[in-house]
């Protein structure tokens, strides 16, 4: 995917393309969905291009930021999974208070017409966009009849399945892990390099890949079962997963995403960028009163992950 981080570095000859604006939060399946509506109007008008348009960082941590979201995808996460989902370029406008200044017409001027040479423009049916919100998807449809470019307005209800980043949010907030993996198609996962914690784990038997998350929110405090993605072999590994700050150990505050592959007492992980993704909840975050009812426990959460991930 070719990726452009201002409007003067998108090529002077792009030909016409299709363009789909939006946050993208999470690539859920609604997304996913608006951007293969975007590629079957490329096909059909030959456009050279498919160009999704995103913002960085997201407006509302500009505008509003005591009210910014939870963050569900780093930048190139999202350009990732909008590459797969049929996106062949990305914009990523940075978006400050002067962008958010732009009328709906000059937005339209300044990337559909001047920078993307939009023949068609996809986006969900209640996109706002331009000062105060002011556009909608009535006013580009009036803007691309005087500017040569069609507009499809896609709903974004999902029928029974609801199609939101705040959805998924909402989901990740109560641990809900299956939820947010309906809604986005896949589950939901955090990356990050594996650093040394206090290696508790590995004096109780059961040693964790201590993860620091990379900019994105993890799920509510609890017990789950998942994978850990190596990314230096490939390796796809089985995992009991814990997120919280460890209550049975006094003096803990800080919150940690620790997996433990299933099995495993040999992996030497520490300094590996690894993906974790999560499958299903087994329980909330407790307080033993000691180590023996803990180990208990955590011999009983192994065994239930074992028996939702490995055959």
């Amino acid at each position: 995917m070719r990726t452009w981080r201002t409007l003067t570095e998108v090529p002077s000859d792009l030909g016409r393309t299709v363009v789909t604006i939006g946050n993208f939060d999470g690539v859920h399946l609604g997304h996913q969905h608006v951007v293969q509506r975007a590629r079957e109007a490329a096909e059909r008008t030959g456009a050279e291009a498919v160009v999704v348009v995103t913002f960085d960082p997201h407006p509302i941590a500009v505008l509003r930021p005591e009210h910014a979201p939870p963050t569900l995808s780093t930048v190139e996460g999202r350009l990732a999974l909008l590459a797969e989902a049929g996106a062949d370029d990305a914009l990523v406008v940075p978006f400050d208070r002067g962008v958010a200044a732009w009328t709906p017409e000059e937005f339209v001027q300044r990337i559909l017409v001047d920078a993307l040479h939009a023949a068609a423009v996809v986006v969900g049916a209640n996109f706002r966009f331009g000062h105060r919100a002011a556009g909608d998807v009535a006013f580009l449809r009036e803007a691309g009849e005087r500017h040569g470019f069609v507009v499809d307005g896609v709903a974004l209800d999902g029928g029974p399945q609801v199609w939101s980043s705040t959805y998924v949010r909402n989901c990740l907030a109560t641990g809900d892990v299956e939820g947010a993996a309906e809604a986005l198609g896949r589950p939901y996962a955090v990356a990050g390099e594996v650093v040394r914690g206090d290696q508790r784990g590995r004096d109780l038997g059961y040693p964790t890949a201590n993860v620091v998350p990379e900019g994105v929110t993890a799920p509510a405090d609890g017990v789950y079962a998942g994978w850990l993605h190596r990314h230096d072999t490939g390796e796809r590994l089985p995992a009991a997963i814990s997120v919280g700050t460890n209550p049975t150990f006094d003096g803990e505050r800080e919150r940690r995403v620790e997996a433990y592959v299933l099995d495993r007492t040999d992996l030497a992980l520490y300094g590996v960028h690894v993906e974790v993704s999560f499958v299903a909840r087994l329980r909330g975050m407790t307080r033993y009163e000691g180590v023996e009812p803990l180990l208990a426990q955590m011999r009983h959460d192994v065994d239930r992950a074992r028996e939702l991930l490995v055959p």
